[in-house]
């Protein structure tokens, strides 16, 4: 049996110019994950994304010139936690678009859930 936590990971471009509404964003979103379950919630601003020539993170999402890569990621304790969680995640009030609109393109939001085999 594995012990080990469970991670959703994220990478999205967003308007460099909608930083602050990003991170106010983000904030509402992890006091959510955090109530369901999730062990951390960490966002990160691109500060060092270099663009690839077959593959980068700004290729990935389709980074435009005025848009910045973040790279954002969940933390569970386990698969079935998360599951459970995203289901209520998606249901919750304050996660509908009229509450806590997505401050970026979500069409180009990468994400998937990664089961942990080593941690230092």
């Amino acid at each position: 049996m594995n012990n080990m936590n469970y991670v959703d990971g994220f990478v999205a471009a967003v308007p460099t110019a909608n930083r602050e509404i990003y991170r106010q964003h983000a904030e509402k979103a992890a006091v959510i994950f955090k109530e369901y379950g999730a062990v951390s919630v960490v966002e990160c601003w691109g500060d060092d994304v270099p663009e690839g020539k077959l593959t980068s993170f700004p290729m990935a999402v389709k980074c435009q010139p005025d848009e910045t890569v973040v790279f954002s990621w969940v933390t569970w304790p386990s698969r079935q936690t998360r599951d459970e969680a995203w289901k209520k995640v998606m249901e919750d009030p304050r996660m509908q678009p009229d509450a806590n609109p997505m401050p970026f393109d979500g069409k180009r939001l990468i994400y998937g859930g990664f089961e942990m085999i080593a941690e230092a």
